[in-house]
């Protein structure tokens, strides 16, 4: 089982994940490009002093990650995955590799202000991205649930859960194929 979480930079994707993961009565690994940069697995010094472009690096990258879910799946393990789908080539990569799984797809909107606020506030992102996620990141995909990361987040998750015990098909997967 893989419930995609996708929405802006900045928009609480990551705490969205965390506290499902602790309400959900399964388990689920809870897998991001942040853990990447959590734990330093990217050369980032070569990157920020363009030794190594991150132009260059970063479709390769993005495309291992997405590799990594039905490897992941098919091993046996239910994904929590907190993601900004940027690209519809990158939604379409994603979904030819996911499309026999039971995924669920969730979207997590942010007002831009908010979005901006937490972007400063957070001070490990280039300015602008949040905004820059948040006028492109819905356009292209479809989902089973919609929320706001605004809202309560214990709210969310009760909902979340709820919808997704609940899930029938068409599901948003199959409008994306």
């Amino acid at each position: 089982k893989i419930i995609i979480i996708n929405g802006p930079s900045s928009s609480g994707k990551s705490t969205l994940a965390l506290a499902l993961q602790k309400e959900l009565d399964i388990p689920f690994i809870r897998f991001s490009f942040d853990l990447f940069l959590d734990h330093k697995a990217l050369p980032m010094e070569q990157i920020r002093n363009e030794t190594f472009s991150w132009d260059e690096m970063k479709t390769p990258i993005f495309n291992g990650i997405h590799q990594c879910l039905p490897a992941l799946a098919t091993a046996g393990n239910n994904i929590i995955f907190d993601h900004i789908i940027e690209t519809k080539l990158w939604l379409h990569h994603l979904i030819t590799l996911v499309s026999e799984l039971d995924v669920f797809f969730v979207g997590l909107h942010c007002s831009s202000p908010e979005l901006e606020r937490r972007e400063i506030q957070r001070g490990n992102r280039n300015s602008g991205e949040a905004l820059m996620d948040f006028q492109s990141v819905h356009k292209i995909t479809s989902y089973d649930l919609e929320l706001n990361s605004e809202d309560v987040l214990e709210d969310n998750v009760t909902l979340l859960i709820q919808a997704w015990k609940n899930r029938q098909e068409p599901f948003a997967l199959d409008k994306m194929i």
